[in-house]
């Protein structure tokens, strides 16, 4: 089976795996997704959504975001790691977007990754997951892991990776395809010991049997992190 091919049929077969895969950070606009990608950056979606709440009750704009004091920002995303540089990312973003846009977030690709702190995986996210638009794959650690399993690509640098699952993915499906993946990640493709035994992508998956045959898949993973039934 060829990588194509490959593609093809999980492309058929993970929306029925995960049938309510979505993104995982909580938004209700284009700037709070904007705010919440660029804070998940080296954290998880779940630290970033224990954040956010509190942050998008007092930051409604990007002129919030962009007068409010470092320091003050600092201690309001402590938590998600990397707080300085984050939120001088936050402000020097939202201060581009009052002076450029008029406060709103662009919808497109280059004017999104002209902004501070915003690169090509944010932009994709914002992209697909705010506006439904299809423009890039959005490449995380899952994405890359994934990819390299079911030999899609040979690649190691995301936007390298990206280029090829571009190629290979119909572009209707590639917003839904990160997701996709990511949700298998974490579910059951774990960097360490993934659950092959019980995978329902095996049969697509050619490091699952490797897996299996030399002892390094799960064979009974805890309950909780079991796929949940549709």
């Amino acid at each position: 089976m060829t990588a194509k091919e490959r593609a093809a049929q999980l492309v058929q077969v993970l929306p029925e795996v995960y049938p309510g895969a979505h993104c995982e950070l909580d938004f209700k606009t284009p700037l709070q997704l904007l705010v919440a990608t660029i804070l998940s950056a080296q954290s998880t979606d779940k630290r970033v959504n224990m954040v956010t709440p509190a942050l998008f009750s007092k930051y409604r704009t990007a002129a919030d975001f962009a007068n409010t004091p470092q320091e003050t920002l600092e201690k309001e995303i402590h938590s998600t790691g990397f707080f300085r540089s984050k939120a001088k990312s936050l402000r020097g973003m939202a201060a581009a977007l009052v002076e450029r846009h008029g406060g709103k977030v662009p919808e497109t690709l280059d004017e999104l990754v002209e902004l501070p702190g915003v690169g090509r995986k944010t932009a994709n996210v914002v992209l697909g997951n705010a506006f439904g638009k299809d423009e890039g794959v959005v490449v995380d650690t899952h994405v890359a892991r994934l990819s390299e399993r079911l030999r899609l690509t040979k690649q190691t640098e995301p936007e390298k990776i990206e280029a090829d699952l571009m190629k290979l993915v119909p572009r209707q499906h590639w917003t839904m395809w990160s997701h996709w993946l990511i949700w298998h990640g974490r579910r059951r493709c774990f960097a360490r010991k993934p659950d092959c035994h019980q995978c329902e992508i095996l049969r697509l998956c050619p490091s699952g049997k490797v897996f299996i045959r030399k002892g390094e898949a799960r064979p009974n993973p805890p309950p909780q992190e079991r796929v949940a039934s549709a």
